[in-house]
């Protein structure tokens, strides 16, 4: 009897898409690890991409739209697998039952974090597809309340599966330098000029990694004598970690708040503002409050008992289980 085909949509690989893109490329690589009862396959527009042990399905895409109302449809009803699995939207008709991943919904809280378009194009797929879904995954407690609260989704269909740390991420030799370290996109909602606040204020270099999805914060964090160092490799990010100071994350709404557990997996302390999803994921292990610049402060000055909390904090969050989770989830929504 040949095993269930589980396809999962990974149109985000080499889009340098941050949290989605790590998200996608790790679940793909532990899956086939976790569980040999089920086969997998990747639709995708860099094959290359797509990790050992996973099947390549390419699938090119000029329209976003067309790809999710036509190719991807019709991709289904050709291979016809067992289930398929989503980041954020559905198909426009999926031939197949479907699990659809949300990490967030920041834009029904706050409006300010994308334009009108893309808001309302948010606005009318997610909901949309957290209602058709046979099984919806959030990466935190906090999303899960949200989309219960917001979407009238019942608990029961929800599944939480927190995100991992890469092994990549671990504690270097090298020395700790002076700078202030600020990982995610430039945008209004992670609210960067908050770190550059802290940075001017205890007179530290920042380093800020992360695309610019708003040229104008981009170009004041500059002014401000910000290094903005865009988007790094793995390697790179994780030597920019170790030999951080601090890592300043200011966002005033997250999903779960990754670049949190990737620092502490480095040894490196944490300063946050308080936000639910960040005190779901950091527990004691960081320093959180309503004032960044303060949080750092007392970061800083707890060096050593930061470091040795996050990295036990950071083992409790492993890729293989969000993998064994997600199966379970799988084998759900088949038997469904």
């Amino acid at each position: 009897m040949s095993k269930p085909l589980v396809v999962i949509d990974a149109d985000v690989l080499g889009r340098q898409r941050t949290g989605d893109e790590t998200y996608v490329e790790q679940l793909l690589r532990a899956l086939p690890r976790v569980a040999d009862d089920l086969r997998f396959a990747a639709i995708t527009r860099r094959p290359e991409l797509v990790p050992e042990g996973v099947e390549s399905l390419n699938l090119p895409a000029r329209s976003q739209e067309l790809r999710m109302a036509w190719s991807v449809p019709r991709l289904l009803r050709r291979i016809r697998p067992a289930v398929a699995h989503f980041l954020h939207a559905l198909p426009l008709r999926c031939p197949c039952p479907a699990v659809v991943t949300i990490q967030d919904i920041s834009w029904e809280r706050d409006p300010s974090v994308m334009d009108l378009r893309t808001r309302l194009t948010f606005k009318a797929v997610v909901p949309r597809a957290a209602r058709g879904a046979v099984r919806v995954l959030a990466i935190s407690e906090r999303t899960k309340r949200d989309v219960v609260e917001l979407y009238r989704v019942a608990e029961e269909k929800i599944v939480v599966t927190p995100l991992g740390v890469d092994p990549a991420f671990q504690l270097g030799n090298g020395r700790r330098e002076s700078y202030l370290l600020y990982v995610g996109a430039i945008e209004p909602r992670k609210q960067p000029l908050l770190a550059a606040d802290a940075a001017h204020a205890l007179e530290r270099p920042l380093v800020v990694v992360g695309p610019t999805k708003d040229e104008e914060l981009a170009a004041e964090l500059r002014r401000r004598g910000a290094d903005l160092r865009g988007y790094v490799s793995k390697d790179e990010l994780v030597r920019l970690y170790q030999h951080a100071a601090c890592l300043v994350f200011p966002s005033r709404y997250e999903g779960f708040g990754l670049p949190i557990v990737e620092a502490m997996a480095c040894g490196t302390p944490v300063a946050a503002l308080a936000d639910p999803a960040v005190r779901e994921v950091a527990g004691d292990a960081a320093v959180l409050g309503d004032d960044v610049t303060e949080c750092v402060r007392a970061a800083l000055a707890q060096r050593e008992r930061l470091a040795a909390a996050g990295i036990e904090r950071a083992k409790t969050f492993s890729w293989e289980e969000t993998a064994r989770t997600t199966a379970q989830t799988y084998r759900e929504a088949i038997g469904s």
